[in-house]
């Protein structure tokens, strides 16, 4: 199974302000870390949309990185620096992924319009630290944006396939946040 999340920050003690559940920042870690390793199997796949830690050294950052089991691929957010070898089975700065009948744009920035938005490509993102009320605003209206960031989605990873059964449910086919370059080309495609 394919799993993403974004913006852990582990190590990083200033993000506390915003997640007040958390004691400190060893606790926040020891969270993180175990909500990724009961939902994510050793066989997973997860990939990180940016931001997997701040503000921690090389070695600790790997550290705390090497505890999670499964496959890691990372989208480069903002704070990610080079991590040790073998953490990342691959890094990215933007990547397309296709899955059963979608791609998926990831990027750990969210986009104001992405490729063939209008034809149904779902843009998952992180780096704005929503909540999920942010993912629900977006289905009601059919804009296919996810947030997977971890305050937007209970401090877990979000499986590929909750993110298609979002997507089929939304009515994005009606989606009116169209420019005028992507009404044409949607016009154009359609004669």
């Amino acid at each position: 199974m394919i799993y993403f999340t974004s913006d852990p920050h582990l190590g990083h003690r200033f993000v506390l302000t915003n997640r007040p559940q958390f004691s400190s920042v060893e606790e926040m870690n020891e969270i993180l870390i175990n909500n990724i390793n009961q939902t994510v199997t050793p066989k997973d796949t997860l990939y990180i949309i940016g931001d997997a830690t701040n503000r921690l050294k090389q070695d600790e950052a790997s550290d705390l990185l090497r505890r999670i089991r499964c496959n890691k691929i990372l989208i480069r957010g903002n704070h990610d620096k080079e991590y040790g070898p073998g953490i990342f089975k691959e890094t990215h700065d933007y990547l397309e992924l296709t899955y059963n009948k979608h791609t998926y744009i990831l990027c750990h920035y969210p986009f104001i319009c992405w490729k063939r938005m209008m034809y149904g490509f779902i843009n998952l993102h992180g780096h704005i630290h929503s909540s999920p009320e942010y993912n629900d605003e977006h289905h009601a209206i059919g804009r296919l944006q996810y947030d997977v960031g971890v305050d937007a989605n209970g401090y877990k990873p979000v499986s590929i396939a909750e993110i298609e059964a979002w997507a089929d449910s939304s009515p994005w086919r009606e989606y009116t946040g169209l420019n005028h370059h992507q009404k044409e080309d949607a016009d154009n495609e359609e004669n």
